[in-house]
């Protein structure tokens, strides 16, 4: 089911605590953006397709990343292309955007998101995943 602009806005605006629903679309648009040059194939196309259209093709975008970023340089890219953000800030934008990325998605498809990133990205999305017991606590993801 796809939702719509405005409840998607809404849910970035109150997780984010952005006192705009202009603050909220901005970074909306760059985390899906840097999202979307990670993902590839069905998982892409499935993503796209729960998200509100004019979010939808800016996840589409052609440009492809050549390997997927680290959760440290994805944050510090967000940084980047968000006037004024700090890394800090940055984190708090990626984790608005992509909780409710996560929300949208459903389990299923989050689940085959996650295997597309590298480790640490269950964080930015809000849902931490449960260490592994063959390995140990030694060993838990970072």
């Amino acid at each position: 089911m796809t939702l719509r602009r405005e409840a998607f806005l809404d849910h970035v605006k109150e997780r984010g605590e952005y006192g705009t629903v202009e603050e909220a679309e901005r970074a909306a648009r760059v985390v899906l953006a840097l999202l979307g040059a990670h993902l590839v194939g069905d998982v892409r196309a499935e993503l796209a397709a729960r998200l509100p259209e004019e979010f939808a093709l800016i996840l589409l975008n052609p440009l492809q990343s050549a390997e997927p970023l680290p959760t440290e340089r994805f944050v510090r890219a967000t940084a980047a292309w968000i006037e004024g953000a700090t890394e800090h800030t940055a984190t708090w934008d990626v984790s608005a955007v992509l909780s409710t990325v996560a929300d949208t998605a459903g389990d299923d498809l989050l689940g085959q998101i996650l295997l597309q990133l590298p480790a640490g990205y269950d964080l930015l999305f809000g849902r931490p995943s449960p260490p592994d017991p063959c390995l140990g606590a030694a060993h838990r993801r970072p």
